[in-house]
């Protein structure tokens, strides 16, 4: 097993928010076009940690429990054209709890990202968790 000398530890450093929107934006890139051509109006956002009342809202136990979360309608429930005032779909990848469970993992980064990235896009498509689930079962 290769080890790291002093010298290249003192360089490690977390990835921050701006490293993370632009993973973000990469796997948002990389993901087919007949998948993100239905993303149009999109807003994707990357904060540390959920709020207190997403936290409360979504039964968290704790602040690491939730990687990213979609807020808006999906396309299923959505009308035809946009209502004035109607704020645009939005996704939330939460750095510090995704960090969290890509330490604890096997997958890189930006896997794990385009992971969160995707379950959350299935939410603005309309689909369920279980939906979702049934697809990664099916899938892998």
């Amino acid at each position: 097993m290769a080890s790291l000398d002093d010298n290249a530890l003192a360089d490690l450093r977390a990835p921050t928010l701006e490293d993370l929107e632009v993973l973000a934006d990469a796997a948002f890139a990389a993901l087919p076009s007949r998948f993100t051509r239905l993303c149009e109006g999109l807003v994707i956002h990357v904060e540390d940690f959920p709020e207190e009342e997403v936290l409360e809202e979504m039964e968290c136990e704790t602040e690491f429990d939730l990687l990213g979360l979609f807020r808006g309608q999906g396309l299923a429930q959505r009308d035809a054209e946009p209502r004035t005032g109607e704020a645009p779909n939005m996704i939330w990848l939460y750095r510090r709890p995704i960090l969290d469970f890509w330490a604890d993992g096997e997958n890189t980064l930006q896997e794990v990202i385009t992971h969160v990235l995707v379950h959350e896009i299935g939410h603005h498509f309309g689909l369920s968790d279980e939906d979702m689930e049934e697809i990664e079962q099916k899938a892998g």
